[in-house]
C-alpha cells in the first residue's frame, strides 16, 4: 500500500480529527467497506476540509459560500461541520449552474471499494474535482499510478494544489475525459466521477484485458469488465447514484431529452426504479412501453440491468445480454 504522512499532521486538538472520525463512523455504519477495508483507513488519514476551502451552499434565490477562513468563527465551524458531513458538496459554480462537486463520502466509499484496486494497478479517474477522490487513490496505491483528468483547467489547477497542500501528488491532467489519457496507458482501473450518457470507446483501448470500468450511468453505476480493445460487458450496482454530468467534445453527443411520461401512473413517475429505467432509454423506448416493461417484470432493480459494449457499439439490457429485452445507447 502506497501510504502517504504528513510532516506536519493536525494536532490531537484540532477539531477536524473528531470531525473526521465521525464522518468515518457514519461511512462505516453504511456498509461501504465490505470489500476492502483499507480504505477505512484512507477516509481516516486524507483530510477533506483541505480539498473544499470553500464550498456553496443552496439557499433560497441562489448559493451561499462557506469559507474556511471567513473572519467569523461561528461560519468557519459551519465550514468545517459541512466539510465532513456524509454529503456532496458544490464547489464551482457558474453563472448559477453546478459545474465541479465533491460527491458524496459514503458514496466515494462504495465506488472505491467496488473498484477492486489491487497493489500496483495503474487508475485513471475521470473528472477530477477538488482531488479528494485522487487523494484516496493515492493514499492507497502511491502517487504514480494514479492519474486523473478534467476539462477545465481551473478544475486541474485547483485540484493539483489541494492535492499537494494535503501532501499527495498524483498525475493531474487537462483534457477531454471521453479520450481517457493515451500517453497514461494502459490502465487497470477507470473510475469516472460524472454523468456519462454511454460509455465512450477509447477508454476500452487503453485498459489492459481483464480491466474494470466504474462509472455513474443514467441514474446508477454501472461495473464493467474489459475483455479486449473492443468489448466490455457488466452490470449494475445495486446503488442510485447522481453526478455532474461529463463535459468535453466527444461526450457522445447531447443530453438526450427528458422522456415526457403522459399516460404513466404517478406513483410509477415518483420511483425511483422507474426514473431509473426512463434514463437508460431515454429516446430509445416510448415511457408508455417502458412503463408496461417495468410492471412486467416486477419493477426490477438495477442489478437486473447491464451493459455491453461491442464492435456494434453500447447496448444495454435487462437480465440477459442475448434476452429479449435490449436497446442501444447513443
Amino acid at each position: 500500500m502506497g501510504a502517504h504522512a504528513l510532516e506536519t499532521g493536525p494536532g490531537p486538538e484540532d477539531p477536524a480529527v473528531p470531525a473526521r472520525a465521525a464522518l468515518v463512523r457514519e461511512i462505516e455504519r453504511s456498509g461501504a467497506w465490505e470489500g476492502d477495508p483499507v480504505w477505512r483507513e484512507a477516509f481516516e488519514t486524507v483530510p477533506r476540509h483541505l480539498f473544499v476551502p470553500y464550498y456553496y451552499i443552496g439557499v433560497s434565490g441562489g448559493y451561499e459560500r462557506l469559507w474556511g477562513e471567513d473572519p467569523d468563527p461561528r461560519i468557519r465551524d459551519r465550514w468545517l461541520r459541512g466539510a465532513y458531513a456524509d454529503a456532496p458538496l458544490a464547489t464551482r459554480v457558474r453563472d448559477g449552474e453546478l459545474v465541479s462537486s465533491s460527491s458524496q463520502p459514503s458514496l466515494m466509499a462504495k465506488m472505491l471499494a467496488e473498484l477492486e484496486v489491487r497493489d500496483g494497478d495503474a487508475v485513471l479517474e475521470i473528472g477530477a474535482g477538488t482531488g479528494y477522490n485522487a487523494a484516496l487513490l493515492a493514499y492507497r496505491l502511491g502517487d504514480g499510478p494514479v492519474t486523473t483528468v478534467d476539462l477545465d483547467v481551473e478544475i486541474t489547477e485547483s485540484a493539483r494544489h489541494h492535492l499537494a497542500v494535503a501532501g499527495y501528488h498524483p498525475t493531474v491532467v487537462t483534457g477531454d475525459g471521453a479520450r481517457g489519457v493515451p500517453e497514461r496507458a494502459p490502465f487497470d482501473r477507470i473510475i469516472a466521477t460524472c454523468t456519462l450518457t454511454t460509455i465512450p470507446h477509447p477508454w476500452l483501448a487503453q485498459c489492459d484485458p481483464g480491466a474494470r470500468v466504474l462509472a455513474p450511468l443514467a441514474t446508477g453505476l454501472i461495473a464493467l469488465d474489459v475483455e479486449g480493445p473492443d468489448h466490455a460487458e457488466g452490470r449494475f450496482l445495486h446503488t442510485s447514484a447522481f453526478f455532474v454530468p461529463l463535459r468535453g467534445a466527444t461526450r457522445s453527443g447531447p443530453e438526450p431529452e427528458p422522456a415526457r411520461a403522459g399516460g404513466v401512473p404517478r406513483r410509477a413517475r415518483a420511483h425511483d426504479l422507474f426514473r431509473f429505467l426512463l434514463a437508460l432509454t431515454a429516446g430509445r423506448m416510448d415511457p408508455q412501453d417502458a412503463y408496461a416493461l417495468w410492471e412486467r417484470e416486477g419493477q426490477p432493480q438495477r442489478e437486473r440491468y447491464g451493459v455491453t459494449v461491442g464492435e456494434e457499439g453500447v447496448r444495454a439490457w435487462l437480465d440477459d445480454p442475448e434476452g429479449p429485452y435490449t436497446w442501444k445507447l447513443p
